[in-house]
């Protein structure tokens, strides 16, 4: 009987040791041909798809016990974590350098989503992993992956998968 509690315990511990973090490119932004773009060249917002995609991705991650939303300043990467924030009520939370989130992330407590962009996505996955998954930016259409990076103590298992519809059919 007390070798049943010791192996309950000890898988317990183990569990709240493994932590997953999802990390995403922001999704479709306005384009700086529509009006709205032309406005904000610099931080366009989610166009209607990348609004959908949005939603798709708090459908995909809402019951996957994320505990902290990472993104950067800018409107279309806290616009695609905006719809799981609310969904699970959790602020988003912003950083500015990608080695400082790093060092956030392996120090938090349960599972994390980061949206990032085209070209900090292969970096974050990449120092998360200890070496190199993702050999280079993001396409500039690229809007669907869905890059998880489990940790299990000192076990890294990286995996890439696609989500929503194609972003390039």
């Amino acid at each position: 009987m007390k070798s049943f509690f010791f192996f309950a315990i000890l898988g317990l511990c183990c569990m709240s040791c493994s932590r997953t973090v999802y990390v995403v490119r922001h999704a479709e932004k306005i384009t700086s041909s529509d009006s709205v773009g032309k406005m904000t060249p610099n931080d366009p917002p989610l166009s209607e798809a990348g609004k959908v995609r949005a939603l798709v991705l708090k459908n995909e991650l809402v019951n996957k016990h994320v505990g902290h939303i990472y993104s950067t300043n800018t409107i279309r990467a806290r616009s695609t974590g905006e719809p799981l924030s609310q969904a699970i009520k959790i602020n988003v939370e912003l950083y500015n350098d990608i080695d400082s989130l790093i060092n956030t992330i392996k120090s938090a407590k349960g599972n994390v989503l980061v949206v990032g962009h085209s070209n900090t996505v292969d970096d974050i996955v990449n120092k998360l992993c200890g070496q190199v998954k993702i050999a280079s930016d993001l396409k500039d259409g690229d809007y669907d992956n869905l890059f998880i990076v489990k940790i299990k103590g000192k076990k890294i298992i990286f995996d890439k998968r696609k989500y929503g519809y194609p972003s390039n059919p």
